[in-house]
């Protein structure tokens, strides 16, 4: 069996060498010459699987997208040639959540703002929306949510309107799908009207897709704005970002939000658990295997009196100001957008940590955050 799998996937070779022959390609030029005799495909975001990449393929077995979203597979096409496709809803929510919240922590200590006084509105209380309110909830701020389309299910949690969120919302982060149609399209979400409804001081998050804020309306309204404060890791026209937008923000990153090694490690296993089941054989690998021990493996802090020490412990696990510095010199260099994801392989989430005082008087609260612990 051939297996055709993006460059930059992890663990390809550890979970799948059992199950075939393994070729590795540039996931952002594929052909459908390369893919031509692949028995398996396995992708990222960057790849559009459609009729023109499958043209000469007469033999694919599976499809699947180490992602949370399926924007970029024709799956109406996939269907019609009976061809099994997945992704992995959720495989990098926690990280989006710790991202964005530790986002919030930057801003709060960089501009002297307590995030904790603060109301955080949380747009898509999907995966990863979700992943940041809980982040949020163990540590006691505000919160409100908007997704018009959980509002009309059995979903149990308070929703508000989008319109009411940005009016009483400090912060807000984004956390919806792209989509151009339908009841709730999310492409120019944040368009000039809106970006202008945003309160005094606001600070923006978009962790989802770049064209769910309109990047050229945002350059022009952040020029004459300077009391918001933006945190961007995705952006309209990516691996290419407008070059003037970059300095507009806070916080710039190359679409890493998801990248932490557990992020990666889970996203590779769902696929490997999903063939295996296509395959009628049995998924006999862990996850955690795949993973190294964090250079620190272990703490015993006495308390977290203050925000402060929160972000200093929090950086211990992931320091997000290496990647904005990173990104900042290198974004806009020949294929500098797309290096920088290929080459981020350190990034951790706060499971990595374990904190052994199990009498710290914080360990509650800490462990609902997502710190591992002694006894806990």
């Amino acid at each position: 069996m051939k297996i055709i799998a993006d460059e930059n996937m992890p663990y390809v070779e550890a979970l799948f060498a059992d199950l075939g022959s393994i070729t590795r390609v540039d996931g952002r030029k594929l052909t459908a010459e390369q893919v031509k005799d692949a028995d398996v495909l396995l992708v990222r975001s960057v790849t559009c699987v459609d009729e023109h990449l499958l043209s000469l393929n007469h033999k694919l077995r599976f499809v699947g997208s180490a992602t949370i979203g399926l924007d970029h597979l024709d799956q109406t096409y996939l269907k019609q040639r009976q061809i099994p496709y997945t992704n992995a809803p959720g495989c990098n929510a926690t990280a989006v959540g710790e991202y964005a919240f530790m986002a919030m922590l930057e801003l709060a200590r960089r501009f002297h703002q307590p995030l904790k006084q603060k109301t955080v509105g949380i747009v898509g209380a999907g995966n990863t929306g979700s992943a940041l309110k809980k982040c949020l909830d163990a540590y006691g701020v505000s919160c409100l949510l908007h997704d018009p389309f959980l509002a009309e299910t059995e979903d149990e949690r308070d929703f508000v309107s989008l319109d009411e969120l940005i009016a009483r919302c400090d912060v807000i982060s984004l956390h919806v799908p792209l989509t151009k149609a339908g009841k709730h399209p999310t492409w120019y979400l944040f368009d000039e009207q809106r970006l202008e409804s945003l309160l005094k001081g606001c600070w923006l998050l978009n962790c989802c897709r770049g064209e769910v804020i309109d990047n050229r309306a945002l350059i022009e309204f952040k020029q004459g704005r300077e009391d918001i404060k933006l945190v961007l890791d995705v952006w309209e026209g990516e691996p290419h970002p407008m070059a003037e937008l970059i300095p507009l923000a806070e916080i710039a990153t190359p679409h890493i939000a998801g990248y932490s090694l557990e992020g990666k490690a889970r996203g590779t296993f769902m696929l490997y658990q999903s063939l295996c089941r296509q395959l009628g054989k049995n998924a006999d690998k862990s996850m955690t295997s795949l993973l190294p021990p964090l250079w620190i493996h272990q703490l015993t802090p006495l308390s977290v009196p203050d925000e402060r020490t929160l972000l200093s412990l929090c950086r211990l696990v992931y320091d997000l100001r290496d990647d904005d510095e990173l990104f900042r010199q290198q974004a806009l260099m020949p294929n500098g957008f797309d290096l920088m994801r290929k080459n981020h392989k350190y990034r951790r989430e706060f499971s990595a940590l374990t904190l052994a005082n199990t009498a710290c008087s914080d360990v509650d609260w800490l462990s609902k955050l997502g710190f591992s612990g002694v006894g806990l």
